[in-house]
């Protein structure tokens, strides 16, 4: 499967704490920036942040899913398996605080998928997903 990167822009009220987390704890490769944002190169896709005060009035929402609370909206990418075990263990010794533990859903289903769901420092949901077959990512 061969895909172009997508762009996306995320919000973050702290520019340099966010800059910080995406380039040392997640390892990406910083690219072009300004005083209020910074292009990162995320897994091969252009993720930016902007900077964005934060609004009193805003708060997350969640959806039932599999007896998790899932964090709406939220970002990531879906990773090669062995990509999504390093990650789950580098953000472990990292000491990240999981909104939802790295699992296994659908084991052994149609389907079958490593996930995991984390918050930058900016509140920002990120989710980072593997599939054991990667052919079965739209499978119903």
């Amino acid at each position: 499967m061969s895909i172009r990167p997508f762009h996306v822009a995320v919000p973050v009220d702290d520019v340099p704490k966010a800059r910080a987390f995406y380039r040392d704890v997640m390892g990406c490769e910083e690219g072009r920036s300004a005083e209020h944002w910074v292009d990162f190169n995320f897994f091969g896709h252009q993720w930016v942040i902007h900077y964005k005060p934060k609004s009193a009035a805003e708060e997350t929402h969640h959806n039932a899913v599999d007896g998790h609370e899932v964090p709406v909206p939220h970002y990531g990418v879906v990773l090669e398996w062995d990509q999504w075990e390093a990650l789950a263990e580098s953000l472990r010794q990292q000491g990240i605080k999981f909104v939802i533990e790295p699992y296994i859903r659908f084991k052994g289903e149609v389907g079958e998928q490593a996930t995991m769901f984390f918050l930058d420092p900016c509140g920002n949901a990120l989710e980072f997903k593997a599939f054991k077959d990667i052919s079965q990512l739209f499978a119903k």
